[in-house]
């Protein structure tokens, strides 16, 4: 890849702990979870539900193994929460991001979600916004644009299963009704291709406003497991939805390409919730290190 040197690549702390459901990698510190990640290669994390609080206490961790900090998750309730409480939250986020030496942040738009509800089936329940509403959900994250900007930190809007934007028809509703200046995308190849869009197509639609990317790979035959069995996303996760690229059904030989085409300048983050009883994190990033490195030459 000609643009090599303007990508740096991380993994998530997902595959060691989840966030959603703490059973899974409950016994994995956050020591062993940052040893790992520099183990296999990586140069970048997001935020975990175990790293420690003070952003002096992370970045010394993370010093120590020549890690950064790429992002981190944001849930917003544009839509349920007045829009002050939503802004005060997500300065709080802004300052401890800048403070980690963070520019970007996903957010995620948590109204309405069932990402997190074990038993409601993801591909019959999902909540479809009206006019108004979308209206209300684009003209606040503007606003959360624009005071990210003010920290210095880049918003991405991280389309997600079981959410309000998930297919690339609400993806193109949320950037038509959002500024190109304060509003950017995280590209997410496994929660397209979960529900079956073209994520191909989604990247080279707006490359130019891509500035966070989740290289996540599927497992088909489990997708249509939980489609066939009425099965919620979590549940999906426990039974192995999601894997590292080159583990799966994507070949992102073509997203890396895409990629290196527009000039894309910014993290790759190797992100595949599973359970860490059944997938070793650590084997897992090192075959998706060995991947990347082969397809990309990253």
């Amino acid at each position: 890849m000609r643009n090599k040197k303007n990508m740096k690549l991380g993994i998530a702390p997902i595959a060691w702990t989840n966030d959603d459901m703490p059973d899974l990698g409950a016994e994995n510190t956050f020591e062993q979870c940052v040893s790992e990640m520099a183990l296999a290669g990586y140069k970048g994390t997001e935020i975990g539900n175990k790293y420690p609080a003070k952003p002096r206490e992370l970045k010394k961790a993370l010093k120590l193994r020549k890690l950064q900090v790429a992002n981190s998750w944001f849930s917003s309730y544009l839509l349920t929460e007045p829009y002050d409480k939503v802004e005060a939250d997500f300065r709080k986020k802004c300052k401890f991001l800048k403070a980690v030496g963070a520019k970007r942040v996903g957010v995620s738009e948590q109204s309405y979600s069932i990402q997190g509800q074990m038993n409601t089936p993801v591909f019959e329940k999902k909540y479809v916004l009206n006019d108004n509403e979308w209206q209300v959900l684009n003209e606040g994250l503007d606003r959360l644009g624009a005071v990210a900007q003010e920290y210095g930190i880049t918003l991405t809007y991280h389309h997600h299963m079981g959410t309000v934007v998930q297919t690339s028809d609400e993806i193109d509703r949320m950037m038509s009704g959002t500024d190109f200046n304060l509003v950017f995308l995280l590209f997410d190849s496994g929660h397209l291709a979960y529900c079956g869009e073209d994520y191909l197509s989604v990247l080279q639609k707006y490359a130019s406003r891509i500035k966070h990317v989740h290289l996540k790979d599927i497992r088909p035959e489990i997708i249509k497991k939980v489609k066939d069995e009425h099965l919620s996303f979590l549940q999906g996760v426990r039974l192995g939805a999601f894997t590292v690229p080159g583990d799966g059904a994507i070949d992102f030989a073509p997203i890396f390409e895409v990629l290196d085409k527009a000039d894309y300048r910014g993290w790759l983050l190797v992100e595949a919730e599973q359970d860490p009883a059944k997938a070793n994190p650590l084997e897992y990033a090192i075959k998706a290190r060995k991947y990347i490195k082969k397809t990309a030459k990253i």
